[in-house]
């Protein structure tokens, strides 16, 4: 993803299930900040998305298996935090991977393509939005914060993620071993796009 052109002409040159599974891995890695928040502050329910992620993650290789997308799409909305509610930082990244999901979810109804590669350009949000908020320096314009958002450490690394699960999409033909593979990898590591631990 260092030419940002390029990263976007290759995700949007996926077929339609590696686009999916590409969103499923991102949304997977946006999940932790989510069960912080909902541990930390008791609100909603971290086992709704869990449980909405490993049906998706089945269904990349199990093609009968069938997902009732309403209901989870309003199981979901019920328990997505509201940020003027919360007093508390961490209701944004928690937000954004409930949105997330639902924009998944919603675009695999609707079959609306750019929907789904959204979720790419909402986990690099979520990394720039921590990044500025974590910030303690002042810049004279917008244009030094972004060159500083850019360079950052968190943004490097959600960068070379991305990068590399396009490569790993667009190089192995999607099977259940694969899809597996890529869903134990990601859950193992157990950081998310901001550095949030299921450990914490």
């Amino acid at each position: 993803m260092t030419k940002k052109v390029g990263f976007f002409k290759r995700l949007k040159a996926l077929k339609i299930e590696q686009k999916e599974l590409f969103a499923i891995a991102l949304c997977q890695r946006m999940y932790p900040n989510y069960h912080l928040f909902s541990t930390v502050t008791e609100f909603g329910n971290p086992v709704v998305l869990d449980t909405t992620l490993n049906l998706l993650w089945q269904k990349q290789y199990d093609k009968k298996l069938k997902l009732n997308t309403d209901l989870y799409l309003d199981k979901i909305d019920s328990i997505t935090p509201e940020p003027e509610d919360f007093d508390m930082y961490g209701v944004y990244p928690a937000l954004d991977a409930a949105v997330a999901l639902t924009q998944l979810l919603s675009a695999l109804q609707s079959k609306v393509e750019e929907d789904i590669t959204n979720v790419s350009k909402l986990s690099s949000s979520t990394v720039a939005n921590y990044i500025e908020a974590t910030c303690d320096m002042e810049f004279k314009n917008e244009t030094q914060l972004d060159d500083y958002i850019f360079e950052h450490p968190a943004m490097v690394e959600e960068r070379a993620v991305q990068g590399d699960l396009l490569e790993i999409i667009e190089s192995n033909k999607i099977t259940s071993d694969m899809v597996k593979e890529l869903r134990k990898e990601i859950v193992s590591s157990g950081i998310s796009n901001i550095g949030i631990s299921m450990n914490e």
